[in-house]
């Protein structure tokens, strides 16, 4: 998997930097703990907010791919994140939003708005295993995990693409509410961003793999600009590509609210 940006002129010189350190790994990135390493991650600056525009690929072992468009908000406040997700096209879903709005507890409340309905329910936690509008991410995948709810362990180091990663494996404790019973992350050692998260229920293969194809620094921030998420039973791979993104232009936090989910 080669992680390439898209101009590569204008991030030469950034690049250049990532590889000498990758390069020199052993000397520049002593191994964090466990714990400290899915802290950092989870903490990774990723902006004050976000603006993007994405399209979506489903694409089936065999058959025809459908293709969506979708628009992403986000913001991150004191450490706090919402964000609100809007499908533009093709007709059968546009109008579709999502809302997550994490609480100072470390837990995120979700909402799904329905236009044909004109109504939003709410995720419970019994639902946050079922796949979110019928793509390979569960709800579960749309929030961002507590620390406090696992227990990690860096298991190893591996470069992947030219990038050197540490292998993060997380298992929840018990009590906490997950369909995974572990979760293994590659984390690039200077970005702190997951490269491949494999995910595992009861088994000792992975059940479905996220691999992140295509980084870009943009305004200084690492991004993921192509990600999939792979069924590795079925074959099926959800593809996101960013087409635009913009960072920290100031959006109000009336953005992340029900009422602005419902206003379409």
């Amino acid at each position: 998997m080669d992680i390439l940006p898209k101009n590569p002129v204008r991030l030469l010189p950034v690049l250049l930097g990532a590889l000498c350190v990758a390069a020199n790994a052993a000397i520049s990135f002593a191994a964090p703990s466990g714990q400290e390493l899915a802290r950092m991650v989870h903490d990774r600056y990723v902006g004050e907010d976000m603006t993007s525009r994405q399209t979506m690929e489903l694409v089936p072992a065999s058959g025809e791919k459908r293709v969506r468009e979708l628009t992403v908000t986000a913001a991150d406040r004191q450490g706090v994140r919402k964000s609100i997700i809007r499908f533009t096209s093709p007709a059968d879903i546009e109008g579709t939003g999502f809302l997550g709005l994490e609480t100072n507890q470390d837990e995120t409340q979700q909402f799904l708005y329905l236009p044909a309905l004109k109504r939003t329910r709410r995720i419970v936690a019994g639902q946050k295993g079922r796949s979110f509008v019928n793509t390979d991410f569960t709800y579960e995948d749309m929030e961002r995990r507590a620390v406090e709810d696992s227990e990690h362990a860096v298991t190893g180091e591996e470069t992947l693409g030219g990038v050197a990663c540490w292998i993060l494996e997380s298992r929840p404790k018990a009590g906490t509410d997950s369909q995974y019973s572990m979760v293994r992350a590659w984390v690039a050692k200077d970005m702190l961003v997951s490269l491949r998260v494999d995910f595992f229920i009861d088994g000792k293969e992975p059940v479905k793999r996220f691999n992140v194809k295509q980084m870009e620094r943009i305004q200084d921030i690492w991004t993921e600009t192509s990600v999939v998420m792979e069924d590795l039973h079925s074959g099926h791979r959800t593809l996101l590509e960013t087409k635009e993104i913009t960072y920290n232009s100031g959006i109000p936090d009336s953005a992340f609210t029900q009422q602005a989910l419902e206003s379409w």
